[in-house]
């Protein structure tokens, strides 16, 4: 986000903000290699600042990546949990990047993680109803008026859900139990799982498998990969960044 140049030297500890406005009245401030003027906004993430020849800020390269988060895994990035993180997994990433919203503890699937802040907010803010799908194992057969209920919109304790796209997905061996494929929008704290207890079938497993369009694919858990450009650029039009 662009904010005033003598606001950022303050606030990197260059300068106060008086003595920052002396440095760029003196010519001694290059923003992307030319000279700042008073007054001049920057985005320290976008914009490389020198300060008397000193590289101040280099902008990092924005990143994108999924990520298979296996289950049982924490969807943190903090030191010294007592049980495993993603921070684990991704080690080998270059850069710092964060979650862009979670899985709870018991959850697997597919995690978007990245430097791009603002893309970041856009995917997590309900107004832009991003949808995500997931691979649910239930107990219990489930009858199609609970489905119909799901699809309608159930109510839970913090009010209605929106209407879900749900579908039985059929699978060998499960006749006791049932499958499903469910697409949301919204990102209320553990939605899928407190929708099906609702309907009186508890989760036992519990996948994300698409976000948007970006699909999880292959892709092993406690692996991940770089997003390809046509997925950042699907992501950014969803968002409206484009």
């Amino acid at each position: 986000m662009e904010e005033r140049l003598q606001k950022i030297l303050a606030r990197m500890g260059v300068a106060s903000r008086r003595k920052a406005e002396e440095l760029i009245l003196e010519g001694k401030v290059l923003v992307n290699g030319k000279v700042a003027t008073l007054g001049m906004k920057a985005d320290p993430e976008r914009d490389t600042i020198k300060v008397g020849g000193r590289l101040l800020v280099r902008p990092e390269p924005k990143v994108y990546i999924a990520l298979h988060k296996p289950k049982g895994v924490l969807t943190t990035l903090e030191e010294g949990a007592e049980m495993p993180t993603i921070r684990e997994l991704i080690r080998d990433v270059r850069f710092r990047v964060y979650p862009a919203g979670r899985l709870d503890f018991h959850s697997e699937g597919l995690l978007l993680l990245t430097n791009d802040g603002e893309l970041a907010y856009r995917l997590m803010h309900p107004s832009y109803r991003i949808p995500k799908t997931y691979l649910v194992k239930v107990k219990g057969v489930i009858e199609d008026r609970d489905i119909e209920r799901l699809r309608r919109g159930v109510r839970l304790e913090d009010g209605m859900t929106a209407p879900a796209k749900v579908r039985r997905v059929t699978r060998r061996g499960t006749e006791k139990n049932s499958w499903l494929e469910m697409t949301v929008h919204e990102g209320r704290k553990r939605q899928i799982r407190r929708m099906l207890e609702r309907v009186g079938h508890p989760v036992l497993r519990l996948k994300r498998t698409r976000i948007d369009g970006i699909e999880l694919g292959a892709l092993a858990a406690g692996r991940w990969r770089r997003l390809s450009e046509d997925e950042v650029k699907r992501l950014k039009r969803s968002v409206k960044m484009y």
